[in-house]
Order: C-alpha cells, then sequence, then structure tokens
C-alpha cells in the first residue's frame, strides 16, 4: 500500500536592492492580493533549480538578466493560512540581489500596474504583510519563518 504524501507549492521571490531601497510591484488582474504590493515572483516550475527559476522570473517579470553568482538566498517562508484551500501549503525562498543587467520594466503590464522603488520605512501600508514580513526578516538575517512569526520588534 503507498503512502500519500502531502503536497507544497514552492514559489521565489526577488528582494531586488538598491541602496537602502526595494522593487516593489503592485498586483493587478491576478485574483489574489490584487491592488497591493509584492516583489517579483513566481512559481517553481517541475524539473527546475530554485536559482534558475527566480532568474527566468526576473526577465519574465521585470526584464532584467540576473546571475546566479549574484543572487543569495536570505529567507524561507511556510504559508499554511490559505483560508479558502486550507490544504495549500506554501514554501517560499526569498532571493536577494545587488547587482542585475539590464533596464528594469514592467513585462507583464497586464498584472502589474505599477513598479516602485521603497525603503521599508517609507513602503506604502498595502504591502502584502508576509512579503513586507519577508523582507523585513531578510534585512535582519532572520532566514526561517512562517505565518506564526512575532515580527513585532522588527515591524515600524
Amino acid at each position: 500500500m503507498s503512502k500519500k504524501y502531502f503536497t507544497m507549492t514552492p514559489a521565489v521571490y526577488l528582494i531586488l536592492q538598491k541602496d537602502d531601497r526595494f522593487l516593489f510591484l503592485q498586483r493587478k488582474n491576478t485574483g489574489f492580493q490584487d491592488g497591493n504590493y509584492s516583489l517579483p515572483a513566481g512559481h517553481v516550475d517541475g524539473n527546475e533549480r530554485l536559482v534558475d527559476s527566480m532568474i527566468r522570473e526576473a526577465k519574465e517579470e521585470i526584464g532584467i538578466d540576473l546571475f546566479e553568482e549574484d543572487l543569495k538566498l536570505v529567507h524561507v517562508m511556510h504559508r499554511n493560512y490559505q483560508i479558502d484551500h486550507p490544504e495549500d501549503e506554501r514554501l517560499d525562498f526569498y532571493f536577494i540581489a545587488k547587482k542585475w543587467n539590464g533596464e528594469i520594466e514592467n513585462c507583464e503590464p497586464h498584472k502589474c500596474s505599477d513598479l516602485s522603488w521603497f525603503s521599508l520605512e517609507d513602503a506604502p501600508n498595502n504591502v502584502i504583510p508576509y512579503i513586507r514580513q519577508a523582507v523585513q526578516c531578510a534585512v535582519h538575517n532572520i532566514v526561517l519563518s512562517d505565518e506564526d512569526f512575532d515580527s513585532k520588534e522588527l515591524i515600524r
């Protein structure tokens, strides 16, 4: 008899940093958190390394070229609070890059209404909470968190 294992959906997120500012994108027409700010991100395809997925997503969403040596995995978040789909667990991998090639552009205007640089202190209130948490954790060298993480000391 074979045992059925649960599955998780893996995703990669890009924390693109320029000085003390980070690139955020405003979601639209996706059916998830539309109108709120997130990061360039995407799901990991089957048979794809995490870093390759991040490189692909950065090109697809914001038109830049990233190189493996310029990416650093800085945070991992386990999320399991999908109210409508509690069986939908997520494992999110956050990479930071301070170098890239090319000009940043909105390559998916049908899913993104704004690309803007913000410091954490000046970020809009409508940054998705788990995104804000992940960037704050990354800045404070906290490698692992989940939705129950108490980040009160990190939040402004």
